[in-house]
Order: C-alpha cells, then structure tokens, then sequence
C-alpha cells in the first residue's frame, strides 16, 4: 500500500471509533507497517485520521484487478 491509496478496515477498531468496512485513504506511510489513514464523510470533511497497521487493511481497487 501507499500514499493515497483508498482502504477499508478488516476489523472494528474501537480504540479509534471505527468499524470493520469503513473507508479512508491514506495520508503518511509511518513506517513499513504502519500508515496514517484519514476517514472522511462524504462530504469530505475527516472525522479521524488514525495511524493503523497495513495488516489491518485492504486496498480498494476502481480498476478491474486479476485475483491472485
């Protein structure tokens, strides 16, 4: 994953106030594991930005992807 890629939680992340499925872009990549995801309405206005482990995410795809 990288800069402003758009991802969605695996799981709740009640420590953050966010549930499994919700979608935010990433903003700052921490480190190797880690990045900074804000979540947005869809206004656009962020109501989070969260550092959350990668492992903890999926990217989402606009464009048709071959499954691995």
């Amino acid at each position: 994953m990288k800069l402003l890629d758009v991802v969605a939680t695996l799981e709740d992340l009640p420590a953050a106030r966010l549930a499994r499925g919700q979608v935010g872009t990433i903003v700052d990549e921490l480190n190797d594991d880690v990045v900074l995801v804000e979540f947005a309405d869809p206004d656009g206005v962020a109501y989070s930005i969260e550092p959350i482990p990668v492992r903890k995410l999926m990217a989402l795809h606009h464009t048709p992807a071959m499954a691995a």
